[in-house]
């Protein structure tokens, strides 16, 4: 079974064999773009690590310490993934220059070329495989980790193109121009991993398609509830919070009322999976039927 730590620890084998070849391709041509391409990997290497770290603590059982669990762990890592890639964008840009000053003919440019082109496909394949199954895990460091590997991918595809027009027209300076376009690129897609990792640190809802299935589901659940209202959410890693009120007839028993809950509890895990939903009960006379989420009701009268 494909599991987030197998993955992390494949992220970490191909980002040690992707380095390698553009090391060599580096080595043959002594272009600067390729330089560029290959410094790329070498934070790809260092945010795979990071991302198995991250993983294996987040996969942490809660404790006395952490009762909510240590889902969170897989957002700093995908914050810290995103201050690498903007921090080889900035290495990347500093060799940029050093080339633009002094552009200079390569060597063996086919023959780099092509080991460079061997590392793309490699790489390509594998941020396939993270993007989705790190979805289907819900898991933000590896979605993090496949999103910056199909940057690289991209980069290096106009690094190829952009070297090879440089060799055939002998416009050596095409090298460091786009050595620094790549920079730019990588310089973004560090931008993105942050904020998008900073949403899920700073408790942001589900969205709201599924906040809305979430609605549905918990109308549905059961009958004899009079209304749900005060329905929040936040994820953390793979996890989801749910709680909300639940407003049931006052002469309902403890046991009646605790089944309803139950019933709700289940639905909202059969459908959406790692869920942990904390239901507040409520008695009729403390219904607020002005203050529902929805003006919406069902066949068996649930406000939601």
């Amino acid at each position: 079974m494909i599991t987030t730590t197998r993955l992390a620890i494949g992220s970490l084998i191909v980002g040690f064999a992707v380095l390698g070849l553009k090391a060599v391709a580096y080595w043959l041509t002594g272009s600067v773009a390729l330089m560029s391409d290959a410094l790329e990997s070498i934070v790809n290497v260092v945010t795979a690590l990071v991302a198995l770290i991250a993983i294996r603590v987040a996969a942490a059982p809660a404790d006395t310490a952490h009762p909510y669990g240590h889902y969170k762990a897989e957002f700093f890592s995908a914050v810290v993934e995103g201050a690498m890639i903007i921090v080889a964008a900035l290495l990347i840009m500093n060799e940029a220059w050093k080339g633009l000053m002094a552009p200079h003919p390569l060597d063996a440019p086919f023959e780099g070329l092509l080991v460079n082109g061997l590392a793309s496909v490699l790489n390509g394949l594998w941020c396939s495989l993270l993007i989705v199954w790190g979805r289907r895990l819900r898991s933000p460091a590896l979605v993090a980790d496949g999103h910056h590997l199909l940057s690289d991918v991209l980069s290096s595809g106009a690094v190829v193109a952009g070297v090879l027009l440089a060799v055939l027209t002998g416009w050596y300076v095409l090298d460091p121009i786009l050595a620094g376009l790549v920079a730019l690129n990588i310089l973004w897609s560090g931008w993105k991993v942050v904020t998008s990792s900073l949403s899920g640190l700073l408790d942001e809802a589900v969205p709201e398609e599924q906040l809305t299935r979430m609605r549905t589901v918990i109308a549905t659940a059961t009958a004899g509830v009079i209304e749900v209202h005060d329905l929040r959410t936040r994820h953390a890693g793979k996890m989801t919070f749910v709680d909300c009120h639940l407003v049931v007839p006052g002469t309902l028993t403890v046991n009646e009322a605790h089944a309803k809950c139950d019933a709700i509890e289940q639905a909202v895990k059969d459908e959406f999976g790692d869920v942990t939903i904390t239901i507040h009960v409520e008695p009729d006379s403390k219904a607020e039927l002005r203050r529902t989420l929805s003006l919406t009701r069902d066949s068996t009268g649930v406000g939601i």
